[in-house]
């Protein structure tokens, strides 16, 4: 390291307590940021489809007795401004057209004024109960507030400056002068009302408190709590917390016990209606938070100022930090990249690519399961709020272990650590002239040419007379049964059978043919016989022919030529192996046969314990004598605890313990309902492994929006048998 780096350790050894308090305090805002943001538009959602029934029933039933309606609006609540047919008219019409608004989140401001004056028209001038306040204080939240982000107005609203209406960039900056201006003045009016309910209550009980033991023993039965201890501590709640939740001190911790509180309270004691309401609105501070007029917005502020990197904010001066190169942000990478977010680092992220790609689910865009965007996202968006971290796209053609440089073309990237995630590419045995004949299954691009080459296939065959021709065209070879052979034949002919069957007019896509090549003796070498065995009769009864020992001599055009046996075919697609990237060569250090690059037990290189190889460019041998297996979980693994090694020496700690990599299990899918899945001695298949296998790629996605495409185009294809993403792109 030069005279500045190595002047860091001390900085970050200042920084380093600093910074775990910083981490437990991030984790906090992380959990309050998912209450917020993810449980938040829930609840609203919630309180939006409650209110909106309530209303919607009571203009149901006027219109259907619009007598009694009308009568209504004469004698219980009149409305002095207006006569009482068109205050009836009124009503009704506010009660079923406002409601659908507010379910929906369209207009949902303006659909709320009205219920909200309605509430409090009928609470004054009709019948006097505490809901009809509640609903009003519901209903104030939505006109000040807004609908959350589960709404058709948050769909709308970052292009309603753009669309071509009158007044619509003056009416979303008066929404957002409402919301910014009374949002906290109405979260502290909610706080101010619930905390004055809960006080009074815990007064009473104070007042008379042999009756408040006496309910205690009867009537709440609060299980496993003495009586007394349960009325000491309830009353003691019911102080305490309604006086942190005027204040806004720890308000979401203190809302919790309330609502504990009310539900024991509506189940074993009285059950009214306004105990839901109070529900609603503590879930509201609980979720939401206090507010800006708070002393935990204040405690947010000064914590974000006085401790650097509460809010994302680097922990020290990036000048002065060690730089670290990360070459690669699949998923080793990035949890590299991740896992270094809090560490005193520099840290630089390249890759030739602008998005992360979720690999396992490649081959569904190759066979017009998902479109591209339900399986990508930009690397800058990933890392956004990480701001000791930048990301550079570029494709690195070399590295000088000397100058400690990364070389992008003519541009350097220096580097006092280097994490190499470079992945691996296809290998063709030395028969690298079959590339453009039978592609690969790695990247965005080969996906698409592939699904091209599929659909273009089955155009073909309903284009020409020939029935020879056609039954070559209808033909696809898969060479390599390992998952991605397997998943790319079960999906060709669900695909054929399923997507396309009332498609085409010439010839029925039943008919294709999906032959599946592996040079060994099973399918699914990585998993046990048995499993094997069941995912070979799968993919037989899915309509696949596996043919096993089978050694590809030669592939040209028009087809393969396998034991000596030709087969004339449309479409050959390659699986059978993979080698990585040139990240060895560049180097100049050893590597093993498939190109990887040879590491020690903290995945560093020989001479060079400032580069770290991880994921496919490693090769890599745990304790146990066993080769680690090219796999996601594993790529993972690596990066994280690359990261942790490098934290440990910028810190100046001991490094890390060797790595050991963790094997969590291995899944595979054939076909719908077809699967086998193999979690430690744990074994599944059919469809309890095709669910588990679904569950399990949905929840590794990256980006929420990803996860509900996929599972929205996996509901529409399951029920329909449809493909949503059958377009041939790229030219021919």
């Amino acid at each position: 390291m030069n005279a500045e780096t190595q002047a860091v350790p001390i900085v970050a050894r200042r920084v380093a307590a600093r910074s775990r308090l910083i981490e437990a305090a991030s984790l906090l805002r992380d959990l309050f940021r998912f209450a917020d943001r993810g449980l938040g538009p829930v609840l609203d959602l919630v309180i939006r489809i409650g209110l909106a029934q309530m209303f919607w029933i009571s203009g149901i039933l006027k219109v259907a007795n619009w007598d009694n309606a009308l009568e209504l609006a004469r004698s219980e609540y009149p409305v002095g401004w207006m006569d009482p047919v068109s205050a009836a008219y009124t009503g009704a019409a506010i009660e079923l057209i406002a409601p659908v608004l507010l379910a929906v989140g369209l207009a949902t401001r303006l659909a709320a004024i009205p219920l909200l004056v309605l509430s409090l028209v009928i609470q004054f001038a009709y019948k006097e109960l505490p809901e009809h306040l509640f609903w009003a204080i519901l209903l104030g939240w939505f006109v000040v507030k807004g609908p959350g982000r589960l709404s058709l107005d948050a769909l709308i609203a970052p292009h309603l400056e753009r669309l071509a209406l009158p007044l619509a960039g003056v009416a979303k900056r008066l929404v957002g002068l409402v919301t910014t201006y009374g949002g906290p003045l109405y979260q502290l009016f909610i706080r101010l009302w619930m905390a004055e309910i809960f006080f009074a209550s815990g007064l009473t009980k104070i007042a008379s408190w042999e009756t408040t033991v006496a309910l205690f023993e009867d009537e709440y039965q609060v299980p496993l709590l003495p009586p007394e201890l349960a009325a000491w501590l309830g009353t003691a709640a019911e102080l305490a917390c309604p006086v942190l939740l005027a204040i806004g001190f720890a308000s979401r911790f203190a809302a919790l016990p309330l609502i504990v509180m009310t539900l024991v309270i509506q189940f074993t004691y009285l059950d009214k209606a306004e105990h839901f309401f109070w529900i609603m609105l503590l879930a509201q501070i609980a979720l939401r938070g206090p507010g800006a007029l708070s002393i935990d917005a204040l405690i947010h502020r000064f914590a974000g100022r006085f401790f650097a990197g509460l809010d994302g904010q680097p922990l020290f001066p990036l000048d002065l930090a060690p730089k670290v190169v990360i070459v690669g942000a699949g998923f080793g990478g990035l949890a590299c990249a991740k896992a270094l977010r809090r560490v005193a680092a520099n840290v630089t992220v390249i890759d030739r690519r602008n998005y992360h790609l979720f690999q396992p689910l490649l081959y569904q865009v190759a066979t017009a399961s998902l479109s591209p965007a339900d399986i990508a996202v930009p690397i800058r968006e990933l890392l956004r709020e990480q701001r000791n971290t930048r990301v550079l796209m570029g494709r690195v053609t070399g590295i000088d272990t000397e100058a400690r440089e990364v070389v992008l073309g003519e541009k350097r990237v220096a580097y006092d650590y280097l994490v190499l995630a470079t992945g691996a590419r296809h290998s063709y045995f030395g028969r690298d002239d079959w590339a453009d004949l039978a592609p690969g299954l790695k990247k965005i691009d080969d996906a698409t040419a592939i699904r091209g080459r599929i659909l273009a296939a089955f155009e073909a065959a309903e284009a020409t007379e020939d029935p020879a021709e056609r039954r070559r065209l209808l033909t696809f070879v898969l060479v390599g049964a390992g998952p991605t052979g397997v998943e790319l034949a079960g999906a060709i002919v669900e695909l054929a059978r399923f997507g396309m069957d009332r498609d085409f007019r010439n010839f029925d896509p039943r008919q294709a043919r999906v032959i599946l090549v592996q040079s060994g003796g099973r399918v699914l070498p990585a998993f046990g016989e048995d499993l094997s065995a069941k995912a070979l009769a799968q993919l037989e009864a899915l309509g696949v022919e596996v043919r096993l020992n089978g050694r590809v001599k030669e592939i040209d055009a028009r087809g393969v030529t396998v034991n000596g046996e030709r087969i004339d075919a449309g479409t050959v697609l390659w699986s059978a192996g993979v080698m990585a990237s040139p990240a060895a060569k560049w180097l100049g250090t050893i590597a093993d046969k498939a190109g990887r690059v040879i590491v020690g037990a903290d995945l560093t290189i020989k001479d060079h314990p400032e580069v770290f190889a991880i994921g496919d460019t490693a090769a890599v041998t745990g304790p146990n004598g066993e080769s680690v297996p090219g796999l996601a979980p594993a790529a993972k693994q690596g990066g994280e605890y690359a990261a942790r090694v490098i934290r440990a020496r910028i810190e100046g700690r001991a490094a890390s313990t060797p790595f050991r990599y963790r094997h969590v299990g291995s899944m595979a899918t054939i076909g719908r309902k077809a699967a086998i899945a193999q979690l430690g001695p744990v074994k599944l298949s059919g469809m309890l492994a095709w669910w588990f296998w679904g569950l399990v790629h949905v929840a590794f996605l990256a980006g929420t929006r990803n996860r509900i495409g996929v599972i929205l185009d996996w509901a529409w294809a399951y029920v329909t048998y449809r493909r949503g993403t059958r377009l041939i792109t790229g030219g021919p």
